[in-house]
């Protein structure tokens, strides 16, 4: 969900920076479809995920990314222990630059479509702000 709502988002901006947004999982199996409450919520908002399949992050996704949002603290701690990364490696929550102080996302997976309904909601709640990070930044 994050991903399309994120190239939805940056495509209906009107920026003029060359930016690719893609999704990938610390525990995702690759090549699997989006989970059926992920595209029910997202058709929601006339976004289509049913050509989505999961990937696996790796170190050269690292690498080549200018930045990395993640839905928890953990995933971003996760990632830092995982691919032993340098400090100050462009590594946000989705939320970090959002206002108020709940940053986390929680993962909606196995759960409820009113859940996955709530996490895209909170996810589109960030995105003005990711926005503006990127535009400043990249």
């Amino acid at each position: 969900m994050a991903e399309k709502l994120f190239a939805d988002a940056l495509a209906k901006s009107g920026t003029k920076k060359k930016i690719q947004v893609f999704s990938t999982g610390l525990s995702a199996v690759e090549g699997d479809k989006a989970s059926d409450n992920s595209v029910t919520a997202c058709e929601e908002l006339g976004l289509d995920l049913s050509d989505h399949r999961s990937s696996v992050l790796t170190r050269t996704t690292l690498q080549n990314a200018s930045a990395v949002f993640c839905m928890t603290e953990s995933h971003r701690v996760l990632i830092n222990m995982y691919f032993d990364l340098p400090e100050g490696a462009p590594i946000f929550l989705m939320r970090e630059f959002a206002d108020g102080n709940d940053k986390e996302l929680p993962d909606p997976f196995g759960q409820s479509l009113e859940v996955y309904r709530e996490c895209r909601d909170r996810m589109k709640d960030s995105l003005p702000s990711l926005l503006a990070w990127v535009e400043k930044n990249l």
